[in-house]
């Protein structure tokens, strides 16, 4: 199975008079990033918080979401009653003392400091309890969506792995015209700027046959097999996570299939390295989107 990093996923209960909510969204990042908005009353959880989503979520830059409201409103702030009434009627009769217009002086208590305060009561167990579920369903559906996402993933990449792997019985047809290709270009350059009879023959058959070996493509030819074979198996294991690791073969693959291009020095041969680069550059770019 493929996850993409690309997703979103939410949950939410209603217990009592509260509505308990919690949203994620990804995006792709070379590390898991997660940015937590909590409630201020859950801050000696959210380290709690940040663990399970990093569990749960794998990779990825995460933007998560926690709220809680009541019935009357976002319940993480509150007005405390007593002491705004007894602001109130301090500063009403200090008004009326010196005979000063009263003006708004309700946005002026607001303003006083714990006249609105925060929630700062400890968390219920039963609450507690609620918001576990929620992150667990909530990691459940964006896991679902990246699941979908990865589907069509999956095909895009097998397909360009296919491109790659069905280059390489394409090359053998041209491997010995290429290779009689190269002798005839020696031979031709050689005579070009020195007579046939000056030239040790013994010594211009070894440094053919160096040549020839240099330019040999069956080791990457070999190698990328392999690679390709190992793409596959990596994609369709179990684990969930594998972007990194395919990450890493396809930059072998790469390795192998330029090398054929410098090594090839034949114009058909070429054309199938161009069509294996063109599938692998899509290879590399979807894989950086892979959890």
């Amino acid at each position: 199975m493929v996850l993409s990093m690309t997703g979103f996923g939410q949950a939410q209960e209603v217990v009592g008079n509260q509505k308990f909510s919690l949203e994620l969204k990804s995006l792709n990042g070379k590390a898991t990033d997660i940015r937590l908005k909590v409630p201020s009353y859950y801050k000696d959880k959210e380290m709690i918080v940040r663990r399970t989503l990093l569990k749960g979520a794998m990779r990825g830059k995460i933007e998560a979401n926690l709220s809680i409201i009541s019935d009357a409103g976002d319940n993480e702030f509150g007005i405390n009653a007593a002491l705004y009434k007894k602001y109130f009627n301090e500063l009403l009769e200090i008004h009326e003392t010196i005979g000063a217009p009263t003006g708004d002086l309700a946005s002026a208590i607001l303003r006083i400091p714990n006249v609105v305060s925060s929630r700062d009561e400890e968390i219920s167990e039963e609450e507690w309890k609620v918001v576990e579920s929620i992150m667990t369903k909530a990691i459940e559906s964006l896991n679902a969506f990246r699941s979908d996402e990865g589907k069509a993933m999956y095909k895009d990449l097998m397909m360009s792995r296919d491109i790659i792997a069905s280059g390489l019985p394409k090359i053998e047809p041209f491997e010995e015209e290429r290779i009689e290709r190269l002798k005839e270009r020696l031979n031709r350059n050689l005579n070009e700027f020195k007579q046939s009879d000056s030239v040790d023959q013994n010594r211009f058959e070894q440094e053919m046959i160096y040549y020839l070996e240099k330019l040999d493509i069956n080791e990457e030819k070999v190698r990328l097999a392999q690679h390709c074979v190992y793409f596959e198996e990596v994609i369709n294991n179990s684990d969930l996570e594998k972007g990194k690791k395919l990450q890493f073969i396809a930059q072998e693959m790469g390795r192998e299939i330029n090398t054929l291009g410098a090594k090839a020095q034949h114009s058909e041969i070429q054309q199938v390295v161009v069509s294996m680069k063109e599938a692998l550059e899509k290879i590399k770019e979807q894989v950086l989107n892979i959890v």
